[in-house]
């Protein structure tokens, strides 16, 4: 949720959309509709509901249809599970025209929600084909009002949007077959089309022959299929031409574009429509239609213009391949060539200058209409019949088809439109006043799913990567703009400017983001580079002073660094803006009198004198700093030459200077890389392409697909021993390799034992379509394995190789191999499986197994980052090969330094050590002169003294007759190695065992050359930004960045060079899928290709998904979206990860429901910490139910900043009594579901536990979207809802909120809002089962020896069920109220107290305490905890970056 700070200038919408959803007294109380569902279907099961027609109509739907189908009934309905208990189950042929109506209404409510739909179908697919086919009917039903018309066509709209959905899919695809051009124009053209691709013609004669061997009722089906995308249009285009057209009527009209363009949008919908739609001139009839025309209808402009986008995307239909911009210009070269022909043949005394005009004078739509002005009516409508143009409807078609509109025809067929890589590379990239508050972004801030938005949606198929790029960058750039956007309002709001009667502006208010400034100074404006109209740089100066600022504000002030983005506003509060009618609403900025906003970035930071200031915390810190700031700034060219060009001088009115958080911030960088790969021709390696698309055989990116697969891996110490490796190979065939016999030890190589080759069938099988079941017979795998010694790499300790400890499971194993080989591994990893270790251990076999390639190492946090990079760490990785990218490196606890800066001067200290180990060794063999004075000289001490030494030594072994003796003897290191432990070669040591420790020592001096041939470049460059990148593009094998540094700095990385072959991704499914491509594409393609070999995504699609701010631009457009859960989707293959060890498994039952195939490794059911109960609890997890607390429960002082008294001081009071027991604070986290309630929990905390060295403060009190990746042994989390459920009915939130826990789980809550949640059911289920008041056991102290006893049940599946009641446990005691527990805290803290004072003084730790502050009744009064967690708290939260901000409430 985002602080309260955020949304101010959306507070009404807000508040409004809150008050109109459904509360607890609606779902449980004496409303209509529950009684309704408590006498007709609650609580029976399904298959004992019978429909009552009479129930349906005249007691839900004519309710419904009364108030115009309210949304706060719908969901009132949808969440007493109308649909799943009644609808559905008492669904059947002969069910009403109002039964499918009420089930079309609940679908929809359930989409808008994002609720799981489809799978409610799934069991009854006949049932759900004749639903479909009668809600087809319906749309093109003109009895129905438009209305329930567009109900029902929304419904159609989320069923196009759900083809991944077999059930679906099979319904939709008829819908926008190859059938349809039955409907063209005419015969003739439509062969012409056929005749112009193969693959087109033989799917009409497929078509052609379905239909002539199906029986009549089958043919009248088909016929209806091939004719209700014709029929809807037509009613589409009728409906345009109504003279004034009511709400209902353009509402529908929006949708309706907003379906075409959804089926033009994505490949398989957009084959055989988009001919279609062409033949039937929508777009030209709906610019001249008068709908399209009205005044009001901006949105419907707006849609159109977006469909249009689509309709002449640059595309081939067939293959899907965009076309580049010399095809498409080739291609519109040809359609102009063809009307100069039709024109030159048939209309050559009119149209000879358009006939001999080069291409150039007619493609604009100006030239090109003057040309055809001289033809009459009849002349016009002849040469679109020449053209193969429609030129007449069917007689029920209101259109009228005259001049004016087949002139129109003809301009949008003929004339060149701007490519959608042309209009990327003019949308300006730093917003103005006209960008921020133009209507379009307007819209998305109220939006509430009652109409569509013209913004693209990130579909399950894209129509090609830049189209899927395109598509980024216009998401991307209205939500930064739109996060600018809010704010600019907060900071004006807090600001309050007011008009003086001089007409000066004044601002009475305060706000740390701004300071008040007079004009720019503009210092240059350098003429604009060859091509362009613009200047190439414009520089200006403002001056900020900051002495009259609070010392934590003036530092957040002088942190500001170059490229940093700033708002230059002016503010006139002496002209607001009024709202007009019938014109844009007036935002709030706007009438507290914004006039003006201009983004600039800081070149640099001057003081008073004009010194420039690098170190700004030396400079704050030192004795001559100033209070005046000169900040030199990049102005936006763009938007200087229109203001340069315009009558009012922008510049002189700036009166404010605004900054945002540097974490928000990083919208320029960003929105530059998508604008610089939308731009380019960026390609995906070839066996990723068509996947990632979304075409194609899902499985086709898989190592097995691949001409390229390993046969022969080591797999090292990826497998423990001989039964291991077995035991993780089931259903293959693992057998020793001939030169060996019976089991034996690691490392592994395991080669895959090639199958002769078999003949090709004489007759090709048809090819398998996508849900064909697979053969049941499949060929089982043969590895043979083989091992190796691994050499000795010297003597002494620090020599021998760190190896892997971890005994990987099974699908493991499978993920292990799958990610060494090439190809596409995605991999779904449930809490606790080991995600992290499965992804080490890949990058650890391809650091060995490929020494030449590189990997990329990619995670949505800098902490998922430094846990990945931690375990690398501690694996048999060379540190010098590993880099670790941002700022993240700082929080990094290991040993060594891993950015850029760390690595080069550790390079630098080894050089040290390491010319050290030269002298040291040259004088171990009498070699005279200063060999370890650089790494260049002892390059030359090797080449010289060393491997001669050691040449002569191997002609010596050679010998046969050489014994032991005579090997160690002539061994030519004795002096070097006397400190290595001895004896160096042991005695009676045979000659294979002595060569082998001469090789081992040899390998370890050739390591310390090897080192310093690494050094050798750093010596030489003397730039420390010339040593750091040479580290990146030549030193680094596995470099490490978060997606959000790899979008900010892709043109800096690209530029250098640096070349990649594998991208490892961890927390795939929390970044967005523009986070997820841009790491794909850090490098510039050799000879046209990507050099990208292996893709490994980690992650899990059941947890949280990537944190969008709007709810436009997170349900709407589906920017939520990422590539890890489309790939899912889409049907790739995926291997999941099975086996958890994280909690207890009666933990882990609270989620295994998500995952059908999770179990529990053997650990976590015999070591002591999963075996003993929680020390003065009696459950290891329990659901407590938590009442109003003085008459209250949840509360929300400002808008979103929901907050829950009663469940804050419960959840510290739990904290405090485990303290009082001696848990550690270390293993103990609360977590809250808002962000208002973490603030709360703090504030409790501050006043209760920060000051009190018995209590502190716990490891974190946080959000459960901050805290995802995140583990604790003890859990306290407060759920905070007390109306409604929230966010939580998104189950993969409640998912991540019950796998956080690994010990101990205590959820407060309010038991009859979560247990009526059908989407939460399974877990509460087994929550409930236990009793909701906390259960204590008294007299136990942290930690306890009890055992834990639970009642063994046995589960639906035969496992064992650890959740129910456990038998009664001596000594405990239920609390029966937060009351109850702060007495019992309190007593139990005096006892304390007091036996804290019974110590010797020197023992005894300052306790500082008030013991009433423990008191139930001392409440918060006195310190004001309850008021929103004050303004730091505000501004502190993060907010605004499109992938870190707290959960926001619909």
């Amino acid at each position: 949720m985002p602080p309260a700070k955020r949304v101010k200038s959306s507070a009404n919408s807000g508040s409004n959309a809150a008050s109109g959803r459904p509360t607890v007294e609606d779902l449980e109380g004496q409303s209509e509709f529950a009684t309704l569902a408590r006498q007709h279907w609650l609580p029976r099961k399904p298959a004992e509901v019978k429909v009552n027609n009479d129930v349906l109509k005249g007691e839900i739907w004519d309710t419904l249809e009364k108030e115009n189908f309210p949304l706060k009934s719908l969901l009132v309905l949808e969440g007493l599970q109308a649909l799943e208990s009644y609808l559905w189950p008492g669904y059947g042929e002969d069910s009403s025209n109002f039964h499918v109506l009420l089930i079309i209404l609940i679908v929809n409510v359930k989409r808008r929600e994002r609720l799981d739909t489809w799978d409610i179908f799934s069991d009854r697919p006949a049932d759900f084909s004749d639903l479909f086919r009668r809600a087809l009917s319906l749309t093109v039903d003109s009895s129905l009002s438009w209305a329930i018309k567009t109900h029902v066509l929304l419904f159609i709209i989320h069923a196009f949007s759900s083809l991944d959905c077999t059930i679906v899919r099979k319904e939709c695809a008829p819908l926008v077959s190859i059938s349809i051009w039955h409907n063209i124009s005419t015969d003739d053209k439509r062969d012409a089309i056929l005749d112009s691709n193969t693959q087109w013609r033989k799917a009409w004669r497929a078509s052609a022959k379905r239909y002539d061997a199906a029986d009549d009722a089958t043919k009248a089906r088909l016929r209806f299929e091939r004719s209700w995308l014709y029929t809807s249009v037509l009613n589409f285009l009728n409906l345009l031409y109504t003279d004034n057209a009511k709400p209902d009527q353009v509402l529908y009209c929006e949708r309706f574009v907003e379906f075409l363009t959804d089926l033009q949008s994505q490949l398989p919908t957009r084959r055989y429509v988009n001919t279609l739609l062409q033949d039937l001139h929508v777009l030209p009839a709906l610019v001249l239609s008068p709908v399209y025309n009205d005044e009001a209808n901006g949105l419907l402009r707006d849609l159109c213009r977006l469909f249009s986008h689509y309709t002449y995307f640059t595309i081939d239909e067939q293959t899907g391949a965009q076309l580049s911009k010399t095809e498409a210009y080739d291609r519109h070269c040809g359609d102009l060539a063809k009307l100069q022909r039709t024109a030159l043949k048939h209309f050559k005394d009119k149209l000879t200058v358009l006939a001999l005009s080069n291409y150039g004078a007619i493609d604009k739509r100006s030239e090109l209409e003057g040309l055809l002005t001289v033809l009459a009516d009849a002349e016009i409508e002849s040469l679109c019949k020449l053209l193969g143009l429609r030129t007449a409807y069917p007689d029920s078609v209101r259109v009228p088809i005259g001049r004016r509109f087949l002139l129109e025809v003809l301009l949008s067929q003929f004339e060149r439109r701007k490519t959608f890589q042309e209009v990327a590379s003019e949308l300006s990239l730093l917003p103005t006043e006209e960008s921020l508050f133009e209507v379009g972004l307007g819209r998305t801030e109220h939006y509430d799913g009652s109409h569509p938005l013209a913004l693209p949606k990130l579909n399950l198929q894209y129509l090609s990567v830049g189209d899927f790029l395109w598509r980024s960058m216009i998401l991307y750039r209205c939500e930064a703009f739109y996060a600018i956007r809010q704010d600019i309002e907060s900071v004006l709001s807090r600001l309050k400017p007011e008009a003086k009667r001089s007409g000066e502006t004044v601002f009475s208010g305060f706000s740390k983001m701004a300071l008040k400034i007079t004009k720019p100074t503009i210092l240059e404006a350098v003429p604009p580079l060859v091509g362009d109209d613009k200047p190439s740089t414009v520089r200006a100066e403002v001056t900020i002073d900051l002495r009259k600022l609070p010392q934590h504000v003036r530092r957040e002030w002088e942190s500001l660094r170059p490229d940093d983005v700033l708002f230059l506003l002016a503010v006139d509060a002496s002209k607001p803006k009024l709202a007009t009618n019938g014109g844009a609403s007036v935002t709030e900025a706007e009438k507290l009198g914004l006039v003006a906003v201009r983004a600039a970035e800081v070149i640099q930071v001057l003081d008073d004198r004009g010194r420039a200031i690098r170190d700004a915390q030396a400079y704050f810190d030192g004795h001559n700093r100033s209070d005046i700031r000169r900040l030199q700034l990049r102005l936006d060219a763009k938007a200087f030459k229109d203001d340069t060009e315009g009558k009012q001088d922008v510049y002189e009115g700036i009166n404010l200077l605004v900054r945002r958080s540097g974490r928000e911030n990083n919208f320029k960088p960003v929105l530059e890389s998508i604008q610089d790969l939308t731009l380019s021709d960026v390609p995906l390696a070839p066996w990723l392409h068509e996947v990632f698309l979304g075409y194609g055989d899902p499985a086709g990116a898989n190592y097995k697909q691949l001409a390229n697969r390993l046969r022969k891996v080591n797999f090292r110490d990826t497998f423990l021993d001989w039964q291991h490796l077995v035991e993780s190979l089931p259903g293959k065939i693992v057998e020793p390799d001939d030169d060996v016999s019976g089991s034996f030890g690691p490392p592994y190589v395991l080669e895959t034992v090639e199958k002769p080759a078999e003949e090709a069938p004489s007759k090709p099988s048809k090819k398998r379509r996508r849900d064909a079941e697979p053969a049941l017979i499949a060929e089982i795998e043969t590895l043979k394995v083989s091992t190796y010694k691994p050499p000795n790499n010297g003597p002494y300790p620090v020599d021998a190789p760190k190896l892997n400890s971890v005994r990987f499971t099974p699908t493991q194993i499978e993920a292990i191999i799958s990610g060494t080989q090439p190809g596409l591994t995605v991999i779904v990893g449930p809490p606790g499986t080991g995600k992290t270790d499965v992804a080490t251990q890949i990058i650890n076999n391809i650091y060995h197994n490929f020494p030449e390639q590189k990997t990329l190492l990619i995670a949505h946090s800098n902490q998922a980052l430094n846990q990945l990079f931690a375990k690398i760490v501690a694996l048999d990785i060379d540190e010098r090969h590993l880099l670790r990218l941002g700022h993240g490196e700082e929080e990094l606890e290991t040993e060594g330094s891993f950015s850029k800066h760390g690595r080069v001067e550790s390079f630098l200290e080894n050089r040290q050590r390491f010319l050290y180990e030269v002298n040291r060794l040259a004088a171990s063999i009498g070699a005279p002169g200063a060999h370890g004075s650089s790494a260049e000289t002892a390059g030359y001490f090797n080449s010289v003294y060393i491997e001669p030494a050691w040449a002569k030594f191997n002609e010596i072994i050679k010998v046969e007759d050489a014994t032991p003796e005579d090997i160690v003897t002539v061994f030519p290191f004795h002096g070097y190695f006397a400190d290595a432990p001895q004896p160096l070669f042991p005695p009676g040591a045979d000659r294979e065992t002595v060569l082998e420790i001469a090789n081992g020592c040899y390998r370890h001096i050739s390591k310390i050359f090897s080192e310093l041939a690494d050094v050798l470049p750093f010596e030489i460059l003397r730039r420390d930004k010339d040593k750091a990148n040479y580290l990146l593009t030549n030193e680094a094998r596995i470099v490490a960045m978060t997606s959000t540094h790899a979008a900010m700095k892709r043109g800096e990385i690209a530029a250098l060079g640096f070349q990649y072959d594998n991208v490892i991704m961890e927390e795939a499914a929390q970044i967005t899928e523009i986070g997820n491509f841009i790491p794909l594409a850090l490098q510039k393609p050799k000879d046209g290709q990507q050099a990208l070999q292996r893709v490994v995504l980690c992650g899990d699609h059941y947890q949280n998904s990537p944190v969008i701010q709007g709810l436009a631009f997170r349900h709407y457009a589906n920017l939520e979206q990422s590539l890890f859960s489309r790939l899912v989707r889409l049907g790739v293959p995926t291997i999941n990860l099975d086996q958890q060890g994280r909690a207890r498994p009666s933990i882990s039952s609270l989620y295994k429901w998500r995952y059908p195939q999770l179990g529990d490794l053997p650990h976590t059911r015999t070591e002591k910490e999963f075996t003993t109960a929680n020390a003065g609890f009696k459950y290891d997890y329990q659901f407590i139910n938590v009442p109003d607390y003085k008459g209250e429960g949840e509360t929300e002082p400002t808008p979103h900043f929901i907050q829950n008294l009663g469940e804050a001081e419960y959840a510290v009071a739990i904290y405090q009594y485990m303290r009082l027991l001696g848990y550690p604070a270390s293993k103990i986290s609360i977590l809250a579901t808002y962000a208002g309630q973490k603030a709360l929990i703090r504030d409790v905390l501050a006043h209760r536990c920060a000051k009190n060295p018995i209590f502190g403060l716990p490891r974190i009190v946080t959000t459960v979207d901050k805290y995802q990746g995140e583990q604790n042994d003890y859990i306290i989390l407060s759920l905070t809802r007390t109306s409604r459920v929230g966010y939580l009915r998104d189950i993969r939130r409640l998912t991540v909120a019950l796998s956080r826990a690994r010990l101990g789980l205590y959820i407060l809550g309010r038991r009859e809002v979560f247990e009526a949640c059908y989407e939460l059911r399974d877990a509460f289920e087994l929550l409930l089962k236990r009793p909701d008041q906390l259960t204590l056991v008294t007299g136990e102290l942290w930690p306890s020896e009890r055992p834990l006893v639970v009642e063994q049940q046995e589960g639906g599946d035969g496992s064992a069920d650890n959740t129910a009641v456990a038998t009664a446990v001596l000594g405990e005691a239920a609390m029966q109220g937060v009351e109850h527990l702060g007495q019992y805290v309190y007593e139990m803290t005096k006892t304390k107290v007091e036996e804290l004072k019974l110590l010797p003084q020197a023992t005894v730790p300052s306790v500082d305490v008030e013991i009433r502050d423990v008191l139930e009744d001392t409440g918060l009064e006195d310190e004001g905890a309850a008021g929103a967690g004050g303004e730091e708290e505000e501004e502190e939260e993060e907010g605004r970056k499109v992938e870190g901000f707290e959960a926001e409430e619909d």
